[in-house]
């Protein structure tokens, strides 16, 4: 068994939440290079080969930029909030479609308090998600047993943002119009600090990911990728 993130990897998310300045993540860099970004890395690296067993078509990319840990920077040039860092560290490992986030993938949040795991797609363009609308009008009792199927539905929970009306051209008396209308295509479920920094949760982490795998492969197909 190998643990990745430690009560360390917490207390400096903590203490960053704190402390949310350059000057002060200048001075507590080498802490977060130990503590969070190789920790995070490490579990990437780690976690290749079982993500390989679930589908081949998702990539777990070890590298400190640009590959699945995302950057703890944030972009404030439109952003209201001009604090300067992300108070979570984030893992995607995307389809190896995919030209950015906005694509299937299985995701990892770690942050204090807020904890999950995510997967399938969050804010896919227009046309992206009129596809997936159409598989799911199409194809309801596949749709049925991939995302409210029991075993998926007693871990995860669709969530994100949807349209107050029908999208045009749907019918709104579809049995699920409530998923027609969604404009991300998730589904999460929450995690505990003590799950997370336990021996073996990289394999919690796979049994997680190998559930979601009827809704991954559902959305695979609507956008026209393989699983």
């Amino acid at each position: 068994m190998t643990t990745h993130f430690t009560p360390a990897t917490y207390a400096f998310l903590r203490d960053l939440a704190a402390n949310n300045d350059r000057e002060w993540f200048k001075s507590n860099k080498d802490r977060y290079v130990e503590k969070v970004q190789e920790p995070a890395l490490e579990f990437i690296s780690d976690f290749g080969p079982r993500l390989a067993k679930i589908s081949p078509h998702f990539t777990a990319d070890a590298r400190v930029v640009g590959g699945s840990l995302f950057r703890i920077h944030r972009d404030t040039r439109f952003a209201k909030d001009k604090t300067p860092f992300k108070e979570n560290t984030g893992v995607q490992f995307r389809h190896e479609a995919a030209k950015d986030a906005h694509a299937p993938g299985y995701y990892l949040h770690i942050q204090p308090g807020g904890t999950f795991m995510g997967v399938g797609l969050w804010r896919p363009e227009t046309a992206v998600a009129h596809r997936i609308r159409e598989h799911v009008a199409e194809n309801p009792k596949a749709w049925r047993q991939a995302a409210h199927g029991r075993r998926f539905a007693e871990v995860f929970s669709l969530e994100g943002d949807s349209l107050v009306r029908a999208p045009k051209g749907f019918d709104p008396e579809h049995p699920f119009v409530s998923d027609l209308k969604r404009k991300d295509f998730i589904a999460t479920t929450r995690l505990g600090q003590r799950a997370v920094t336990s021996d073996g949760f990289i394999d919690e982490y796979a049994r997680l990911c190998r559930t979601a795998t009827p809704f991954m492969r559902f959305l695979c197909e609507a956008v026209g990728v393989q699983f």
